[in-house]
């Protein structure tokens, strides 16, 4: 692809949702930068707290634990204000850097509603297309995720990211 051609391509890129099921959500997203460099922005603590939040909403990551280890844990919150405060942990089931990862992901009030999130990686030409499949607990968990507003969350949250994969290039 000529460079005029990729550049316009990337500058129209978005990152797309689409239930595939009751309980599956696919989520696609291409990032401006090698596959090694997206991997390590998505799972090490210093970038994530980079991104990981919803800036517009006047969203904060207010702690980012990490053990990047097959079977290590992660938890994830983020605030808003001095009262809200949302937590989202899971464990590391699989672990290919920089081509694949696979997490379980709970969103704290709902412990009995874990997420299977199975992520690929795919770089070509240095740029990364980025799938992730989640699996929901049942119909309703997945129901109450999208009715949260998680889609327009993390079209801006992946929007962050690409512009720290771009920053990291170099």
């Amino acid at each position: 692809m000529a460079v005029g051609k990729q550049s316009e391509a990337l500058s129209t890129n978005r990152t797309t949702m689409e239930r595939t099921s009751d309980l599956e959500l696919v989520i696609r997203r291409t990032f401006r930068a090698p596959a090694p460099i997206v991997f390590d922005a998505y799972t090490k603590p210093e970038y994530v707290r980079r991104w990981w939040a919803p800036a517009s909403r006047g969203v904060r990551m207010v702690q980012c634990d990490v053990e990047f280890t097959l079977g290590g844990a992660y938890r994830y919150v983020i605030a808003r204000g001095d009262d809200e405060r949302y937590c989202f942990f899971g464990k590391y089931v699989e672990i290919a850097r920089p081509t694949r990862l696979v997490y379980t992901q709970t969103f704290e009030p709902f412990p009995e509603a874990e997420t299977l999130v199975t992520v690929s990686f795919e770089e070509h030409d240095g740029v990364t297309q980025f799938v992730a499949h989640e699996r929901y607990a049942s119909k309703e968990a997945l129901d109450m995720a999208l009715g949260t507003g998680m889609e327009d969350g993390m079209r801006e949250t992946f929007e962050q990211l690409d512009d720290l994969v771009v920053s990291l290039r170099g």
